[in-house]
C-alpha cells in the first residue's frame, strides 16, 4: 500500500454504530494512522440528526445504552468524518452518484423492519410492529405523531430487549418517563393511554430468555406495577434444567429474579394481602410474564384484535422445543410483535430478501451468485442480520475494513472520477437537498437540551432534553445556525 496524492474517498451510508464505527476502524488502521493512507469520510444519513439506533431505535429510559451517543458523539466532533443528514440513499443519492464521487462505499443502514410472524390475524387491527412502535416512542420524524393506546389487555410477543422495552414503556406512568427525553407528544399519548394489564409471551422457559439480569429486574421497577408470574412456569422445569440454570451466573440470576416474584406473589395470596408494587405503593398496572406459550393465531372480530391464541411449549429431553397440544386464549385488545428485525432493501444493491441483508461475503458485497462487487461494502445488521450487539457491530466493522484495506492494497478498486471534496454538497444543493451537518446537529442538540431546560419532569426538576420529532423543524433549527459543511 503506498500512499498518493488524492486521499482514498470513502462514502458511508447510516450514521449508527455501525457505520460510526466502520469510519473510525478505517481511520484509526494502522495504514491510516502511519500516513501511508490519506483518506476522505462522508457519513450519510436518511435522518436530519446522527446515531441511527442508538436515537431513533432504544427505549427512552435505558440511559446505559443510550450513553452510547457520548462515544459516537467524540467521534464525529474531532470533525475527520464529514456527516451529511437529511439525504435519503435511492432518491437523493443513487448508487451512479456514489460510484462517481467515492473510491468505495460502505453500506451501514441497520435493519429497521418487523420480522414476520406468521401466524392467522397478524393482519388485524390492533396487531402492531413493535418496531412501529418503538420509532413513535423515539420520535423518529417518518413516522405518524399519534399512537393508539385504548386497550385495556395488551400482549408483547418475544422475550428480547425489544420485548421488555416496548412491556416497559407501555406499563410505566406517562409522567415516569418525563426524567427521559420523550417527545411531548409521546408523553401526551401514553398519559391518555388506557392501558391496566401488559402480557409478555415467550415461546420458551424462563431460562432461555434473551435479557440481562438487571434488565430482567427493571421490569418492577415502574411505580404502581405489579409483575404477575404462572407457577406453572416454572414449575415444568426439570431438575436436569435447574442443574443447567444454576450453572450459568446469568441464566441464574434472571430465573432467580422470577422465582422471587413468584414467591413474594404467593405469600401474599396466602396472607390475603392487596399486592402492591415494590416500594408497597397500590398497583395501577400489571405486567404479566408468560412463558411457554408459542403463538398459533391472533384473535378477532370485525376486522380488530380481541385475543390470541397459545400452544403450551415444553423442552423434550433434547431440549429442543415441543408443543404439548394443549391450547390456551387470551382476551387482549391490542398485539405488539417483537419478534426481531428484518433489513430493507436498497436500490441498486444486491439484497437477500429471506435473511434481509446484502449479498456479501465478509463485508464484500456480492451479486447473488457470489460475483464480488468492488468498492462496494457492507457492516452491521445490514451485513449479518440483526443479532448481537454492540460490540459484535465493532467486530464486523473490523472485519469488513480488512476488506477494504486489501483491496486498496490489490488495487483493485477504480478511482471516483470526480475528485473534489465540495462537488457532492454541489450535487445535493442543485438537487434541492436541504442537507444537515455536523454544526447543524449541535445546534440541534443545543436546542433539544434548551427545551428540556425549560421544562419540568413529575418531581419538578428541569428535564434533560425533549427530542424535536418534526423533520422539517429539525432541518430548520439545523440549517438556520450553520455554515458550509467543513472537514478538520
Amino acid at each position: 500500500m503506498s500512499s498518493s496524492q488524492q486521499p482514498f474517498r470513502l462514502a458511508v451510508i447510516g450514521s449508527g454504530p455501525a457505520g460510526v464505527y466502520a469510519a473510525e476502524t478505517l481511520l484509526r488502521s494502522a495504514p491510516v494512522k502511519s500516513g501511508e493512507l490519506e483518506v476522505s469520510i462522508d457519513l450519510f444519513d436518511q435522518l436530519p440528526a446522527p446515531f441511527g439506533l442508538i436515537r431513533y431505535g432504544v427505549a427512552p429510559d435505558h440511559p446505559r445504552i443510550k450513553g452510547i451517543i457520548t462515544a459516537l458523539h467524540r467521534i464525529l466532533g474531532r470533525g475527520d468524518i464529514r456527516f451529511l443528514g437529511d439525504v435519503e440513499f435511492g432518491t437523493d443519492l443513487t448508487a451512479e452518484d456514489l460510484r462517481t464521487h467515492y473510491d468505495a462505499v460502505i453500506f451501514a443502514t441497520g435493519a429497521l423492519k418487523d420480522a414476520d410472524l406468521p401466524v392467522p390475524g397478524v393482519e388485524l387491527e390492533g396487531s402492531h410492529g413493535a418496531a412501529d412502535f418503538v420509532a413513535w416512542y423515539d420520535g423518529n420524524p417518518d413516522y405518524p405523531r399519534t399512537w393508539e393506546l385504548d386497550a385495556e389487555q395488551v400482549a408483547v410477543i418475544g422475550n428480547g430487549n425489544v420485548a421488555l422495552d416496548v412491556a416497559r414503556v407501555l406499563s410505566k406512568s406517562a409522567d415516569e418517563l418525563l426524567r427521559t427525553e420523550i417527545p411531548e407528544n409521546v408523553h401526551t399519548g401514553l398519559k391518555d393511554a388506557r392501558t391496566t394489564d401488559v402480557h409478555v409471551f415467550g415461546r420458551r422457559g424462563p431460562a432461555q430468555t434473551k435479557f440481562s439480569p438487571l434488565e430482567a429486574r427493571e421490569l418492577a421497577h415502574p411505580q404502581g406495577l405489579q409483575v404477575v408470574m404462572d407457577p406453572r412456569d416454572l414449575e415444568q422445569i426439570t431438575e436436569a434444567q435447574w442443574e443447567a440454570i444454576r450453572s450459568d451466573k446469568r441464566t441464574d440470576q434472571v430465573v432467580q429474579t422470577f422465582v422471587g416474584w413468584l414467591e413474594e406473589q404467593q405469600r401474599r395470596e396466602a396472607a390475603g394481602e392487596e399486592p402492591t408494587d415494590r416500594e408497597g405503593r397500590p398497583v395501577q398496572r400489571r405486567l404479566h410474564m408468560h412463558f411457554w406459550h408459542r403463538p398459533v393465531e391472533i384473535l378477532g372480530e370485525d376486522g380488530s384484535v380481541t385475543g390470541m391464541r397459545f400452544e403450551r411449549t415444553h423442552l423434550d429431553e433434547e431440549g429442543t422445543l415441543q408443543g404439548t397440544g394443549e391450547f390456551v386464549d387470551y382476551e387482549l385488545g391490542a398485539v405488539y410483535r417483537a419478534v426481531g428485525y428484518h433489513g430493507s432493501p436498497l436500490p441498486g444493491i444486491p439484497y437477500d430478501p429471506q435473511r434481509g441483508v446484502l449479498h456479501n461475503a465478509a463485508g464484500r458485497v456480492t451479486e447473488a451468485d457470489g460475483t464480488v462487487i468492488p468498492g462496494v461494502y457492507a457492516n452491521g445488521w445490514i451485513k449479518r442480520g440483526p443479532v448481537g450487539l454492540i460490540g459484535a457491530t465493532k467486530s464486523d466493522a473490523i472485519e469488513t475494513i480488512a476488506c477494504v484495506l486489501e483491496d486498496i492494497d490489490a488495487g483493485v478498486l477504480a478511482p471516483a472520477p470526480v475528485r473534489d471534496d465540495e462537488a457532492i454538497l454541489r450535487l445535493l444543493e442543485d438537487r434541492g437537498v436541504e442537507y444537515t451537518t455536523w454544526d447543524g446537529w449541535m445546534a440541534l442538540d443545543a436546542h433539544e437540551q434548551s427545551l428540556g431546560a425549560a421544562a419540568v419532569d413529575a418531581d419538578g426538576e428541569p428535564r434533560a432534553r425533549i427530542k424535536v420529532v418534526e423533520r422539517e423543524e429539525m432541518v430548520r433549527v439545523s440549517r438556520d445556525a450553520v455554515q458550509e459543511p467543513s472537514r478538520a
